[in-house]
């Protein structure tokens, strides 16, 4: 069965955005963009909500951006065929290789699972990692956490009053300071 995961980079105090929406900490070096430059290889579809998916459109026309170096050019080529899901319910079409989620996050994830092919089921995005974390459908949970404290905003992790048990996967250091930390729920 194909893995729902939730990876992004966290402030070490636990947030994707500060308090002012800012996430300009999380851009990242050259060793950690080959790391989920890699990473995205596994992702065989990405559910995004509306916001994450409007800052990841620049991507599907990036390949046209005569200024990017090999490694960006390499990350648009995986990301712009890569099937997408967007949820929202203020925009009524999407661009690229996507589509508007036709049901809901469960009955989507569900379908996903049950469809052949390969590859983690992806969410990005903290307000819809919540929905899927409180329906108890994400298996890991990965966090690149930036060695920064920016007192507030987004939280990475749902604020729900449920206990949820992790197993540690894998953990790597990287030389600019970012820690990643991979869990796979215990059930």
């Amino acid at each position: 069965m194909r893995r729902v995961t939730y990876s992004m980079g966290v402030s070490l105090d636990g947030y994707i955005v500060g308090p002012d929406g800012d996430f300009d900490w999380t851009a990242p070096d050259e060793e950690v963009f080959r790391f989920v430059t890699d990473e995205i290889r596994e992702v065989g579809c990405h559910l995004l909500g509306r916001r994450l998916y409007e800052t990841m459109l620049y991507w599907e026309t990036a390949d046209q951006d005569p200024s990017l170096d090999d490694s960006m050019l390499e990350w648009a080529a995986i990301w712009k065929p890569l099937p997408k899901v967007v949820f929202s319910t203020t925009l009524s079409t999407v661009q690229g290789n996507a589509r508007p989620a036709s049901g809901g996050l469960a009955e989507e994830i569900e379908r996903l699972r049950a469809e052949p092919g390969e590859g983690d089921i992806a969410i990005g995005g903290a307000t819809l990692a919540a929905e899927a974390a409180a329906l108890g459908l994400i298996d890991e949970y990965r966090a690149r956490v930036y060695p920064v404290l920016v007192g507030g905003g987004i939280p990475f992790f749902p604020q729900r009053e449920r206990r949820v048990d992790l197993e540690l996967v894998e953990t790597r250091t990287f030389s600019s300071g970012v820690v990643y930390l991979r869990y796979r729920v215990a059930r």
